[in-house]
């Protein structure tokens, strides 16, 4: 059976009978691109100007840069995660976003440790993976809550209440990870 369709109605794929990849799946014009990106670089970046403008001497508790970092990463996420329409695709663009910017965050303190200590993590090191972590719950939390208000139109309402939730779920972790 054939449907009658008009064929400006009807994508390309349809038409052909197969699926065809979209000419640009990278459109890097489009401002939603870019606030994705800058969520997932946000804490990387903080980490990178903390480490180069001041970076901590001792590894033994949490400093503002430690705080600012783990914020920045929960704040990252829920940035990524209120770019996306749909539940699913919500909570896992923070997660994503979440676990790459970690990784970096960490990846930015080992490559300012320097040379490498024996017995002990380097400051910047420590602090990175703290912030990390901390970051990382704050994100969860935030991309938990991301699905909720998924379906509210407005993107800066999608993205206050989880992005809030998730600074103060990193603050509250960064002390715990120092306890020791």
């Amino acid at each position: 059976m054939t449907l009658p369709h008009d064929d400006d109605q009807v994508p390309v794929s349809v038409r052909l009978g197969q699926v065809v990849p979209p000419e640009d799946p990278e459109d890097w014009t489009r401002p939603l691109t870019w606030a994705a990106a800058a969520g997932m670089l946000l804490a990387p970046l903080a980490a990178l100007t903390w480490f180069l403008l001041a970076p901590p001497t001792a590894a033994g508790n949490p400093m503002a840069g430690t705080w600012i970092v783990a914020a920045a990463l929960a704040l990252g996420a829920a940035l990524t995660g209120a770019t996306q329409i749909g539940q699913l695709r919500s909570f896992t663009a923070a997660i994503a976003a979440a676990l790459f910017a970690a990784l970096v965050t960490i990846m930015v303190g080992a490559a300012a440790a320097g040379s490498r200590q024996v017995g002990e993590a380097s400051p910047t090191l420590a602090h990175a993976v703290a912030a990390g972590l901390a970051g990382l719950a704050g994100s969860f939390a935030a991309a938990s809550l991301g699905p909720v208000v998924a379906s509210v139109p407005d993107r800066l309402s999608r993205l206050a209440a989880p992005a809030l939730v998730g600074i103060a779920v990193s603050a509250l972790v960064v002390p715990l990870l120092f306890r020791g």
